[in-house]
């Protein structure tokens, strides 16, 4: 699938991000829009994934501490590499910025995917917004 993905931030693309989360998140997760706006977003840098017609399909966001959040790609556009060329580009990013490690809080229906690319799970499965969650870290100081 052609797409095309830039690294931007919430003030210059805040309304393509948040039409994704919310569809994502809000309507299609049942995720209280307060807890997905947490206010982190402004600090953060931000990734938009765009299809060949050049509208939004996914995002996420890191966080300065390497805290890897927000993925969120379109159901219809799911499966077909969206997610992975966002976390390529937010793992390339932490790497970058001599980030020593990468982490996230996955949902447990996306471990799988995330275990795919060198994350492992720590600790125990928690509940947040509903949903049972697990951290996952990636260490980027070995390889």
């Amino acid at each position: 699938m052609m797409m095309d993905i830039k690294t931007t931030s919430w003030k210059l693309d805040k309304q393509d991000i948040k039409y994704i989360r919310n569809a994502v998140f809000v309507i299609e997760q049942n995720v209280p829009s307060e807890i997905d706006f947490d206010g982190l977003d402004d600090q953060s840098t931000h990734w938009l994934a765009f299809n060949e017609e050049n509208k939004p399909i996914g995002t996420a966001r890191i966080q300065k501490d390497g805290h890897f959040g927000r993925m969120a790609v379109l159901k219809s556009y799911r499966g077909l590499g969206v997610g992975s060329q966002i976390l390529k580009n937010g793992i390339n990013f932490a790497r970058d910025n001599q980030m020593s490690e990468i982490w996230l809080h996955s949902q447990i229906n996306a471990r799988g995917f995330y275990e795919r690319f060198g994350f492992i799970a720590s600790g125990e499965i928690f509940v947040d917004a509903g949903i049972d969650h697990i951290l996952m870290r990636k260490n980027l100081s070995s390889n």
